[in-house]
């Protein structure tokens, strides 16, 4: 029963991923972009949760999904304050 339900799971974020992707193409401005961005990385970040709960490893998964997630959040803060440096307004 818990393998259908993560199959499923996994299936939702898969159809919700090109939604972020729509709006890192067809952004108005480079913040919602980046938000796109950050969208798709977190929808990796639980698959790889997901995966690993589904293959009874989620130790191992999880620690790669919590150093995916620090690189993430590393990068967004340095994309944020280097565009802020720029001038980019909203």
């Amino acid at each position: 029963m818990m393998h259908a339900f993560y199959l499923l799971a996994l299936f939702v974020m898969a159809a919700v991923i090109p939604l972020f992707l729509y709006r890192v193409i067809k952004g108005p401005t480079v913040f919602d972009r980046l938000i796109g961005l950050n969208g798709i990385a977190t929808k990796a970040i639980l698959f790889l949760v997901i995966i690993g709960a589904y293959q009874a490893h989620l130790d191992m998964f999880l620690d790669i999904a919590l150093g995916y997630g620090l690189i993430n959040l590393i990068g967004s803060v340095a994309a944020a304050k280097y565009l802020e440096e720029r001038g980019f307004k909203t």
